[in-house]
């Protein structure tokens, strides 16, 4: 019979599972947090929760029977999804790594500079006023910290004890933390801005799941430069990357078809004994 493993801790999971439940497929959702854990929405498969590298990734495979691994993880997530085609490996187990929509190319604008890391965002920024609104995240906040010293820091983090912990080890204060779970509408946003005026806004190119443009725009809108770390380059070959909701779609249908899975085998059985 057929298991799949799903890598999540984003929004990008819960279709994907869906999905799986409606093609009455067993699946496991593995994500790395407590708080992925508690945006996980799944009605018939199991959670699991904690970070695992390659070699505990393939017992996991193992242990489970899975034959194919569906890698939905954050587009920023490099190190999951190497660990991941690499167990998948060592395993001979199918892997797919779901890439959400981008809309980079979207917006164009004198004030919006793309960059590829965080030291290019440091060397723009450092040009700018004090106010730094940090919208990236928690994971990378030393860092930053480290890239523009003397600066004001706003940062926008999850609601998460041990997130707010890290912000006070780095030295920020209530006046410094934004913590609250998005994503948010562009309204918010607009009210967010003209509350902590900003001299800039740090971004990622999180695409509508992450209400990348309803970030930007009133930002851009409101004269304030944005500046966005744009997505790394996928860790994994890209003939294994499904880019959207249909590319994963038109994939669970070719996998449950190929007559090497074993519920298709299961079904043709019954077909001809029938």
């Amino acid at each position: 019979m057929n298991h799949v493993l799903v890598l999540g801790g984003t929004s990008d999971a819960t279709p994907i599972c869906q999905q799986l439940e409606m093609a009455a497929v067993p699946y496991t959702l593995s994500v790395a947090t407590e708080a992925g854990a508690r945006l996980a929405q799944v009605r018939k498969g199991s959670v699991l929760c904690g970070r695992l590298d390659a070699g505990q990734l393939a017992e996991l495979l193992a242990s489970l029977r899975v034959n194919w691994l569906v890698d939905a993880t954050h587009p920023y997530a490099q190190e999951i999804s190497r660990n991941a085609w690499q167990a998948c490996q060592q395993t001979g187990i199918a892997y797919s790594r779901y890439r959400r929509p981008s809309q980079l190319d979207c917006v164009s604008h004198p004030l919006l500079h793309k960059v590829a890391n965080i030291e290019e965002a440091c060397g723009i920024a450092g040009a700018l006023g004090p106010r730094v609104l940090l919208t990236t995240g928690s994971k990378d906040l030393a860092r930053w910290q480290a890239g523009l010293p003397g600066k004001t820091w706003l940062v926008r983090v999850l609601p998460v004890a041990s997130v707010i912990a890290q912000c006070e080890q780095l030295g920020l204060g209530p006046e410094n933390i934004f913590a609250m779970k998005g994503p948010f509408n562009a309204a918010f946003n607009q009210a967010l801005y003209q509350f902590c005026s900003p001299d800039v806004v740090i971004t990622k190119e999180s695409g509508i799941q992450g209400g990348y443009l309803d970030k930007i725009v009133p930002a851009l809108q409101a004269a304030i430069p944005c500046i966005v770390v744009t997505r790394p380059q996928e860790s994994v070959p890209e003939t294994q990357v499904l880019g959207g909701p249909e590319a994963f779609t038109r994939k669970l249908q070719d996998w449950l078809a190929s007559p090497f899975n074993p519920q298709h085998s299961a079904l043709s059985n019954r077909r001809t004994t029938v």
